[in-house]
């Protein structure tokens, strides 16, 4: 499980070098069709991927008021689009420091429950079928997920004519 914690960690390192150099108006700008999630609902989003697994650890969801509702979604059959305005998004700051804050929480719930729990587990989930214990469910939110996430953030980028932030790292 250590791999795949050091590559959760490596995930929010990526998250904070694509947003770098973005400013506060390029946050919720479109990249156009297929790019619809602008940054700030993207690392919103990561924030309730990351709340969402600290529960599959055993933790009490724990998100900032509102956060659920505004970046949430329940996969590609929902139809919401991120809201293109600006004042409806926490500035990215506070995203990135929320997105660090779950991190923390789960990287810390997922050392203590590797080493006595059974990631073998047979969990009920959207993806059951595919991927059915816990440990499925964890590494998935954790690292697929996220960097699946992250891969449509760096195509938006690209879009937008930003460099690539892979080399930043």
């Amino acid at each position: 499980m250590e791999h795949a914690i050091r590559l959760y960690a490596w995930n929010l390192l990526y998250a904070q070098a694509l947003v770098a150099d973005i400013s506060a108006d390029q946050c919720t700008e479109s990249g156009g069709p297929g790019l619809e999630n602008h940054p700030a609902w993207t690392i919103g989003h990561l924030v309730t991927g990351s709340d969402l697994l600290a529960e599959d650890l055993g933790l009490e969801r724990d998100l900032p008021e509102g956060w659920r509702e505004l970046f949430e979604r329940r996969g590609p059959g929902d139809p919401r689009l991120p809201d293109p305005e600006r004042r409806a998004y926490p500035p990215m700051e506070e995203l990135l420091a929320e997105l660090e804050r779950q991190h923390a929480r789960v990287e810390d719930a997922w050392r203590k429950m590797a080493a006595g729990t059974d990631l073998d587990e047979r969990l009920a989930w959207r993806f059951g079928a595919e991927l059915p214990t816990l440990g499925d469910a964890v590494v998935f939110l954790a690292v697929s997920h996220e960097s699946m996430h992250l891969g449509q953030l760096a195509a938006w980028r690209r879009a937008r004519g930003l460099p690539s932030a892979l080399g930043s790292l």
